[in-house]
């Protein structure tokens, strides 16, 4: 997302294709994307760079908002529209199917049954592989396991937002339902790089999120703080502890970190080879349930994106 929106102004298209290059060159097979980042342009980016790669990655896209302004809630799940985004995202990224499709949002106007099956039609076609949800609450998530088996939800996982612990994973696991997690390094925070004195631009989402005020940068301090003495005694960065952290809690846990910088992707990746013991984990989930993280992680005008 954050190549084409989301983090200010997009990214000069040859450099992101050249790094997503050098990310499967340095073994990444996962690539996350979806109609509404740009919108359509981060689509296009994806497809053109991973087209020489297409037997050697997975990528994910994602339908359900509406992108024509017909809508007030600007959501937009209904079978018809599915049946006609996909269309969209297979031009787009070049695919005669899309490995993993999402529902970007739930739509409160349409039942959860309704989509399932409209994405239950598209893999009997064979334009869709495997199906998922993101932001999904767990009710939203059984029914429509029922309906057509789910590979998997995508939420927002970190030491900052740890609410899928109390029902989320367990959920999940029980399902067998993977779970790839967004924004694991705290859309930035988590990397210790940002502080009460960092501004953003209007293009950049986290100018309008209320965890990202100045008040709210210095009360969460503290938990990069945390992040940064445990980065110490590991020879590792903060993000590197961050990212491990995500990793050592299930082996079906994915973490999506985005970066739009070479140097950002291969600290990123080292974190695969940072370890936490069990010991070393249960002190720091101690520590962390001491921790109250301040500022909600949307502006109150998204609640309506927020399925319960």
């Amino acid at each position: 997302m954050g190549m084409s929106s989301g983090f200010g102004p997009a990214s000069d298209t040859k450099e992101m294709i050249s790094l997503i290059h050098s990310a499967i060159n340095r073994g990444m097979t996962f690539f996350d994307t979806a109609e509404v980042y740009g919108p359509y342009a981060n689509e296009e980016l994806v497809g053109k760079a991973l087209l020489p790669y297409r037997d050697q990655v997975i990528i994910a896209t994602k339908f359900g908002f509406d992108l024509q302004g017909n809508r007030k809630s600007k959501l937009d799940s209904r079978p018809e529209h599915i049946k006609k985004a996909v269309e969209g995202s297979l031009k787009r990224l070049h695919v005669e199917a899309i490995d993993l499709y999402y529902q970007h949002r739930v739509d409160p106007d349409v039942p959860i049954e309704e989509v399932a099956g409209a994405v239950k039609d598209l893999i009997q076609e064979g334009k869709v592989k495997h199906w998922g949800l993101s932001e999904a609450g767990v009710k939203t998530i059984c029914r429509a396991h029922e309906v057509q088996p789910l590979t998997a939800v995508q939420s927002e996982y970190s030491m900052m937002w740890r609410n899928p612990e109390e029902e989320l994973l367990s959920t999940l696991e029980e399902l067998g339902i993977g779970f790839v997690t967004f924004s694991p390094l705290g859309r930035g925070f988590l990397t210790g790089k940002i502080d009460k004195n960092a501004t953003f631009v209007n293009s950049d989402f986290r100018s309008i999120v209320p965890r990202f005020q100045p008040e709210n940068l210095t009360a969460n301090q503290v938990l990069v703080d945390l992040i940064k003495k445990i980065a110490a005694g590991k020879d590792a960065t903060p993000a590197q502890i961050a990212l491990a952290w995500v990793l050592a809690q299930k082996p079906w846990i994915v973490p999506i970190p985005g970066t739009t910088k070479l140097e950002r992707l291969e600290e990123n990746l080292g974190a695969v080879d940072v370890e936490l013991t069990t010991e070393e984990l249960r002190d720091l989930n101690e520590s962390l349930s001491k921790i109250e993280i301040m500022g909600d992680r949307y502006p109150a005008e998204y609640a309506s994106f927020i399925d319960k």
